[in-house]
This record gives structure tokens, sequence and C-alpha cells, in this order.
């Protein structure tokens, strides 16, 4: 059995996640499954899309990607399955898989259409339920992924913020706020080690770059290059989102300076 990780905004306070699992456990008994997180925030399918590429690549290969972040559950927007070199990928064609496909190289993209691999009854409101855990299952079991639908040639793309190189220097922009308020920027670690800088600007605030939270003093701002490998904007014991009013995709501008 192909271990299946899950990713939704469905929270944990109602049964939805608890659901999308007993629907696995019926298909696949012994398919083991992990929660990535089920906190992003509901319909941001692009922080759904970062929170994805960040994780996905930490699995074992062959892996189940269960992706459910889905504001447009009902309407004509396609369910799709995705076989990279490495992984497979479930969930709806809204560009929540954008991110984590830059960096495989893709097989296929079929449609998820054969009613056989679905529930019996199909809701308008609940796909994660009765269309994308049921896949997750028997792709887990070895179905092939071109068993479930007509071949897709393309997906809903999700474009990345490219950082631009100004006069000022390298500008970006705030992708990501993760659960301590650290805003995780579009800056790669190569384009900001490569340029030298120590200090960044946000706004009209000056923040220097370190190694790590803790070399500046509690309650001050630190630029660091985080675990996924690009530069944040964090306060050490402090939430920065908070402090400096930053926002995922508010067309925020990030200076570096040498």
């Amino acid at each position: 059995m192909k271990p299946i990780a899950i990713t939704t905004d469905f929270g944990l306070d109602d049964w939805f996640v608890g659901t999308m699992k007993g629907v696995i456990q019926k298909i696949a008994p012994n398919a083991p499954t992990v929660d990535i997180t089920h906190a992003i925030k509901p319909g941001d399918i692009r922080a759904g899309a970062f929170a994805l590429a960040a994780a996905y690549r930490f699995f074992p290969i062959g892996t189940v990607h269960l992706v459910v972040i889905d504001p447009g559950v009902g309407s004509e927007r396609a369910g799709v399955v995705i076989e990279t070199e490495n992984y497979l990928f479930v969930g709806p064609d809204n560009g929540v898989f954008s991110f984590a496909l830059r960096g495989e190289r893709l097989r296929s993209i079929h449609r998820l259409e054969n009613r056989k691999y679905q529930l019996t009854e199909v809701s308008r409101t609940f796909h994660g339920r009765d269309i994308f855990a049921p896949a997750a299952a028997h792709l887990s079991r070895g179905v092939p992924a071109n068993q479930f639908g007509a071949r897709q040639h393309e997906l809903v793309p999700l474009e990345w913020p490219e950082p631009v190189i100004t006069e000022s220097g390298l500008r970006g922009e705030v992708v990501y706020i993760d659960h301590f308020g650290n805003c995780i920027t579009n800056l790669p670690a190569s384009r900001v080690l490569a340029s030298g800088a120590t200090r960044i600007k946000v706004g009209a605030k000056v923040i220097p770059i370190h190694d790590c939270y803790s070399a500046v003093k509690k309650g001050r701002p630190v630029a660091v290059i985080g675990s996924v490998g690009l530069l944040e904007i964090a306060i050490n014991g402090g939430n920065a989102a908070k402090a400096m009013k930053l926002k995922i995709g508010s067309c925020i501008l990030l200076g570096v300076y040498g």
C-alpha cells in the first residue's frame, strides 16, 4: 500500500477529515495516512499550494498526495490524478498543485471521471469524501492513473511570483505566513547569498539578515533563510505579520541591500 498524505482547509472542528479517512480505510484498510495540515485558511489555494510544495518531497517515493482545497466544489472544475516521476497527486484542478509540480517531472494527468472509483452517491459539496478520497485509496492499492478517466494535457496554472532585479536590489514578496507569524518570501537562498546582502528593507524598515531568530534581541525583527530555502522575515519571540502588517500576496516589496 502506498502511503497517503492529506492536505486540506477543513480544520479539525468538523467531521470532514475523519470521514475522508474512513472512506480511505474502507477501500484500502492497510493504507497509512499522514496529515500534512488541515489548517489552510478556507479556500486559500495559494497557501495550500505553498504548504504542499514545502512538504511533499519529504515523503517516500510513491506517496499519494491527497489535496482538498476546493472553493469551486460542485462547479465545472475538473478533478484530477497527476502522476510524476516520484509521486501521485489527487485533487481539484485549480492550481493547488502548481508549486509542487515545479520540482517534479510530469508523466501524466487524468481526469477523475470513472464512477467505479467514486462513492455510489456523489454530493455537490463534498468531493473530498466522494471523489478524491476514494481515488487516493484506489491509487494506494495500485490502480493505474490511466484507469480514472481521460488524459488531460494541461492544468490550471498558479503562477509563482519570481523575484525582480531593480536598481535598489532584489525585489520580492511574501508568499506564505506560518503559524508563528513568520513571513516567508519568494527570495531563494541562492539569490540572497549571491547578492552579498546583510540587510533587507521592508517598507521603510531595514532588517538585518542572520543565521537564526535568536541572533537578535527578543522583540526585534530579523531575516533568516528558512527551512524551505527561502528568506523569511521574523521577530524573535513575536509575530512579524502582525507587527509589520504583512499579508500573503499583498504586493509587498522587499528590497535587498548590502
